[in-house]
Formats: structure tokens, C-alpha cells, sequence
């Protein structure tokens, strides 16, 4: 059984999502247009409608499948979703004329959705078309003091709409707000690390069965548990680590001496003069991964034809992984992620991805259970594609070999000064900037560093991390002191969104 998230193309759907799942339900996104039929699939027991950018007035406004109405199970409406259903149920909708964007506060709220909640509650808007006249039979449940309708419910409370957003860390109390409704749709809450565990080890054991599984490991938390947890499973496997050349500094070696001792089968592979030469010249950064994501294919390739059959090729792909890749009905390319898409039919392998549903943090939670170190377990989140997608332009050794050095100096750093764990990701960017300095007496162009931290829950969002200047100051003046070819230092204040966390 499921929460369905029917997603109008609201930036918070995935939040939403996540918001769920931390109150041990299971969640799923769809796209608003979802099929009755696809919709059943998931065995919904509660459906959640998503805010949108769009307007229930305009000429093809999304609009759910009208049969979703009649399934008998509660729905929830948030900001465009509550307006979905005061016009399906015959209210009034209207354009407020302005856009209500920010703080504000719900000076009464009554019924089952703010149950154990008291006083003026601070919430989140952001709209401007507004229920004007509730349906027949329904009743406000909550008032701002410009909004009489800041929340409304039906007559037996299976409807509910929000006007705010609940998802949002802005609205204090909106994780209490949504346990309510999981509690008013009786949804059982047993999305749990533990559980999530058993149930990976027998659907690996299930679908591999006595067949072999091929594994690609990086050494980052995804495919690494991924790896003890086919280990667990006790099906036959091999892990493959591809050292393309660009990995972080001294992570071959961290890779074979964590994994070993864990029993993780683990076959190292070089392949650096081949990544390289298949990048040369390019510059875009899609095909850079998708050059890099066919030669990570090739290379799995010849691995299973020289220590074959098998009949898997496991991946560590991430529920947003395919968001952001397009692999989820109804949304929008932010990037591919080599590891989205499927194989080709050629190759003979069939894609084992039991991470396919999991966020990032979930999987940190797996990998504990399954005991991963720490280590590895908590290590900063490091692309597929590595080095490549963190040099803007052409990727060569040489400048691989910059990029590589700066990284190396800020994450030491923020180890040093114990601002490790305060950034979720940290990274290096090598720009295509040559800026102006000095060296001695002398002037000279030098290459621009960005460095980059992020804090984040499961990448999907994030924030610029405030790191303390002591630390931004030794890094920058380490890497300028130690790397010749760089002159100038810059940090990265972009959230995600507009921007992404990594700069291709």
C-alpha cells in the first residue's frame, strides 16, 4: 500500500514525497495525469494532490483522471490541489488578483488535520488563485487574517484542502499536519530502514535467484551497500570497480581496503586511457555522460565475457536519479545520469536496481543495517561520471589533475577544521575563467577554482552551506599556494533550486 503523489509539476512533489516517507509511509510520484488504472497499481490507500505553477483557470490546466474521486480513499489538496477539488465539488475559485508569497499564519484551524496542534500556526504560501465560496457541504477548517479558506474539508473529512504548503520547512508544525491525514486514511507506517532491508534481500533473492549478478562499485554509499547487500543476500556476484581515471584523490585505494575485508568480491579494472581518449575534444556536458556512461557499459562488457555468464548488471540507481533522468511518466529532463535509461538489448544483461525506490538518505539507513562502516557510509556523495562533470570544457589529464588537487585540498580542510559533516556535498569546480593575479612581483593569468558545499537531505533540494570563513580562507589560500596553475578561489551561493549541485 502506497501514498500516491499525483504531481501537477509543482517544485515541492518530491519534497512531498520525502515528507511521507520520514513518517514511515510508503510514497510514490505520478504524474496528475496518471491513468485511473496506473494509479491503481500502486495500491494507493491515500492520494495527495501537488501545488503547480499553473492555474485552474487556464486552457489545459493539469486536471487528475476524474475517476480518482471515486476510489473511496482520502485525498489530500495542497495549494493548486485544494483548488482542484473546490471546482471539482462546485465552489468558487478565483484569481486573488496578487500573489501571496511567504510567511503567514493560521490564526484558527479546527478538525482532524491540526489535531494536538494549538495558538497561531506559521505556514507557508505561495498562490494567487484562491476558493473563494467553499462546495455545498463543506467547511473551513482553517483561517489566515486575509483567507477565510486557508483550509478546507468535506462533510466526513475525506477531502482536505490546504491553501499553504505543509511539505515546507516553513511551515513548522506541516510534518504533525500530514501524520494527521496518513492517520485519517489509516495508511500503516511500516516504511521503515529495517523492513526496507528485509524486503531488498528476499526481492534480490527472488529475482537473481541462481543466476550471476555483474556490479559496478565506486565506492560511494550507493553501490557499496549494494554490494553487501548482494553479499547478504548470498547470490552469486562480482563487483567491478572502474577506475576511469577521474576519481578523487587516493579513492582506488580507500575503495580496495574498505571493501575487501567486508567480503565484497571486488575485481579492479584500468580504463583510464580509454575514457580519456573517448573525451576527447568534448565539451557538452550530456554527452560527456553519456560517453561515459557507454564506455562504463563497454567495460562491464568485456569483464563478463572474460568472467561470465551473468545474467544482471546491478546498479545503484536512486529514486532521484530517475527523476532528474526522466524516468518517471510526466517529468522533465534536468539532466541524465549515466546509470537512468536501460541498457542496450545486445548486451545480454537485464538491470537489477533494488535502490530504483529509495532517496539518498534512505539508503545511508540500509547501508547501516547491513553494516557498512561509517566511513564509507557517511562519505560526501561523488557523481558517476567524476572528475569529468566537474571540469567545464574539454577533459584532459592535465586538467584532471587540477581539479583533482583542489578537491583534495578543500575536503582535507574541512576535515581538519571539523566541517566535514556541516555540508552534505563538497566539491571543486575547475572553470573555464582565466582571471588576473599576482605571483611574486610579477603579473600572470591563473585559472579559476570554485568551490563548492551543499547541505541537503537527498539532493533532490539543497542549500548553500555556510561553511565558517577560517575554513573557505585556509582552502583558498592552500589551493592558490599549491596549485601553480590556479590564481583566484570562488564559492558557490546557488541553491538548488535554481541551480544544480553539481555545475554539469
Amino acid at each position: 500500500m502506497s501514498v500516491v503523489i499525483l504531481d501537477f509539476g509543482s517544485q515541492y512533489s518530491r519534497l512531498i514525497a520525502r515528507r511521507i516517507r520520514e513518517l514511515n509511509a510508503y510514497s510514490v510520484i505520478l504524474p496528475g495525469s496518471a491513468t485511473i488504472e496506473r494509479i491503481k497499481k500502486e495500491e494507493p490507500q491515500a492520494i495527495i494532490f501537488s501545488g503547480s505553477p499553473k492555474s485552474v483557470f487556464e486552457q489545459g490546466a493539469p486536471m487528475p483522471d476524474p475517476a480518482v474521486y471515486d476510489l473511496g480513499i482520502p485525498i489530500l489538496g495542497i495549494c493548486y490541489g485544494m483548488q482542484l477539488l473546490a471546482r471539482q465539488f462546485r465552489g468558487d475559485v478565483r484569481d486573488a488578483g496578487t500573489r501571496s508569497y511567504g510567511a503567514d499564519a493560521l490564526v484558527r484551524h479546527d478538525g482532524r488535520l491540526f489535531a494536538d496542534l494549538t495558538g497561531s500556526l506559521p505556514v507557508w504560501m505561495s498562490h494567487a488563485t484562491t476558493v473563494h465560496r467553499l462546495p455545498d457541504g463543506w467547511t473551513s477548517v482553517a483561517a489566515t487574517n486575509n483567507n477565510p479558506h486557508a483550509a478546507m474539508a468535506s462533510s466526513d473529512e475525506r477531502f482536505v484542502g490546504v491553501q499553504f504548503h505543509p511539505e515546507v520547512v516553513h511551515t513548522p508544525n506541516g510534518a504533525r499536519m500530514l501524520s494527521n491525514f496518513l492517520d485519517m486514511a489509516g495508511v500503516p507506517r511500516e516504511w521503515t530502514a529495517k523492513r526496507n532491508v528485509e524486503r531488498l534481500i528476499q526481492e534480490v533473492r527472488d529475482d537473481v535467484g541462481s543466476d550471476g549478478v555483474l556490479l559496478g562499485v565506486s565506492g560511494g554509499v550507493d553501490s557499496s551497500a549494494l554490494a553487501l547487500l548482494l553479499a547478504k543476500a548470498d547470490v552469486g556476484h562480482e563487483a567491478v570497480f572502474v577506475d576511469h581515471g577521474l576519481l578523487r584523490a587516493g579513492e582506488r585505494e580507500e575503495v580496495e581496503t574498505a571493501l575487501r575485508p567486508l567480503g565484497v568480491n571486488l575485481t579492479t579494472v584500468d580504463a583510464a586511457d580509454r575514457f580519456f581518449d573517448a573525451l576527447a575534444g568534448v565539451t557538452d556536458p550530456e554527452q560527456k555522460r553519456k560517453i561515459i556512461g557507454r564506455e562504463f557499459v563497454n567495460v562491464f562488457r568485456d569483464v563478463a565475457k572474460r568472467e561470465g555468464p551473468f545474467r544482471f548488471l546491478a546498479q545503484g540507481t536512486l529514486y532521484p536519479d530517475v527523476i532528474e533522468s526522466a524516468g518517471g511518466e510526466g517529468t522533465a529532463n534536468i539532466k541524465s545520469h549515466h546509470n537512468v535509461g536501460g541498457l542496450p538489448a545486445e548486451l545480454g544483461f537485464e538491470l537489477l536496481e533494488p535502490f530504483r525506490t529509495l532517496f539518498k538518505d534512505e539508503v545511508r539507513d540500509v547501508a547501516q543495517l547491513l553494516g557498512l562502516p561509517d566511513e564509507i557510509r557517511l562519505r560526501h556523495p561523488f557523481p558517476g561520471p567524476g572528475l569529468a562533470v566537474r571540469i567545464l570544457g574539454e577533459v584532459t589529464r592535465e586538467r584532471v589533475d587540477i581539479v583533482r588537487r583542489a578537491d583534495d585540498i578543500f575536503i582535507t580542510t574541512l576535515r581538519e577544521l571539523g566541517a566535514y559533516h556541516q555540508a552534505w556535498q563538497a566539491l571543486a569546480v575547475l572553470t573555464p575563467i582565466q582571471s588576473v593575479g599576482v605571483a611574486g612581483d610579477e603579473r600572470r593569468y591563473g585559472q579559476v577554482i570554485a568551490l563548492r558545499a551543499v547541505t541537503s537531505v537527498d539532493a533532490m533540494t539543497a542549500d548553500w552551506a555556510r561553511l565558517p570563513y577560517d575554513v573557505l580562507d585556509r582552502a583558498a589560500q592552500r589551493i592558490t599556494r599549491e596549485i601553480p596553475e590556479v590564481g583566484r578561489v570562488v564559492y558557490d551561493i546557488t541553491s538548488k533550486p535554481p541551480g544544480t549541485i553539481e555545475w554539469e
